[in-house]
């Protein structure tokens, strides 16, 4: 019997299924539970502890748990009392925002996720238009939440809970990449005055605690002020922790920045690029690819770095959380809000990381094993 070699055009070759052992669940298994001696003793331990823990905890949060009631008395004793974030939700969202105006927090809400939608994803319809929105976002959120120009005004002490968190991290997440990239490049710089200036503030702001520059904003801030001068407590908070994340930023990006070879910025002045063309289309990009995990690592700690608001009277979520399970209707509810604001910043983290991730393999130009 004679086979026949059957011959294809180039580039017409029809593309043929990977091999078996190398997809699906089995291979999945293998190659991120089982891929050696240790990880496969791990994971078994870490089934073995779950079988131990997953049963009770399903049954206090789960199945034993109270959904409804108004105090502490018409929830079951043996389960989670949910019924304390259902009655307190509002607060723990809004703060002490106005009821009759929080319809102007969730449309600042809204208006957020559509401005980083913009940002973030570059296939969204009409995003050339939308990154102009975002643009002028700051200032549209700022007005919408404080009032002014035809809006009653909100006083900023009423702020509290997750709006009070993401107003917090989001500025600070904003204001800081920027300020990041200038105070890296200006250490870098030429310059003495502007390079020893930017190592100053860097080591300066790195070397102290954000809780000290907290207190130093909301305390001490006023000594250094003319008399009658008012500053707004929240409005320093934002400053302070731009500030303080802008810092370890700009750390982050000297680290991408010294991670390319100096032949890069060369090869830009041999095409007859300035410095600011060299930085803007060859050099920071690829900095920035490479600091994007460190990028993504400083959002986060930022973001959570937010409940140290806490010490100088503004209320987040874990605030209002400790300050509610001192009511004598509900003591004793530590757990819940603990367990609540965790699940919280976990899922804001989380998502946050993941997009990280989407990133680095969008960006991703190298060759894979």
């Amino acid at each position: 019997m004679t086979m026949t070699k059957q011959t294809y055009a180039p580039g017409t070759h029809p593309s043929l299924p990977p091999p078996k052992n190398t997809i699906g669940f089995t291979f999945w298994l293998k190659e991120n539970l089982f891929s050696s001696a240790t990880n496969s003793i791990v994971t078994l331990v870490s089934i073995y502890l779950l079988y131990l823990a997953l049963p009770s905890a399903i049954n206090w949060l789960f199945i034993d748990a109270t959904y409804v009631g108004t105090t502490r008395k018409d929830c079951a004793p043996d389960g989670a009392c949910l019924a304390f974030i259902g009655e307190r939700f509002n607060l723990f969202v809004y703060g002490f925002y106005p009821a009759e105006l929080r319809w102007r927090v969730n449309l600042a809400t809204i208006l957020l996720a559509v401005a980083g939608a913009a940002v973030l994803w570059d296939k969204i319809p009409a995003r050339k238009h939308m990154l102009k929105f975002a643009l002028a976002y700051p200032f549209i959120g700022a007005w919408l939440l404080s009032g002014g120009l035809g809006l009653e005004p909100v006083g900023t002490h009423l702020f509290g809970g997750l709006m009070l968190t993401l107003t917090i991290g989001v500025t600070g997440i904003v204001g800081s990449l920027p300020l990041g990239i200038l105070l890296a490049l200006g250490r870098q710089s030429n310059l003495p005055i502007i390079k020893y200036f930017c190592i100053g503030f860097i080591e300066f702001i790195r070397g102290v605690p954000l809780i000290t520059l907290l207190f130093v904003a909301s305390t001490m801030l006023s000594y250094f002020l003319p008399p009658g001068t008012t500053f707004d407590l929240l409005m320093r908070v934002l400053i302070m922790v731009t500030l303080f994340a802008s810092a370890y930023m700009a750390e982050v990006i000297r680290g991408g920045l010294q991670a390319l070879p100096k032949g890069q910025l060369e090869a830009a002045e041999s095409l007859g690029l300035n410095y600011p063309q060299a930085m803007r289309f060859i050099i920071l990009p690829q900095a920035l690819k490479i600091s994007i995990p460190g990028i993504v690592n400083t959002f986060i700690g930022l973001y959570k770095d937010s409940t140290l608001v806490i010490v100088i009277g503004l209320l987040d979520p874990l605030g209002i959380g400790r300050a509610s399970v001192a009511d004598s209707d509900w003591l004793g509810l530590s757990t819940e809000v603990y367990l609540f604001v965790a699940v919280f910043f976990f899922i804001s983290c989380f998502g946050m990381a993941r997009y990280s991730l989407y990133l680095e393999n969008k960006l991703n130009t190298g060759h894979k094993r």
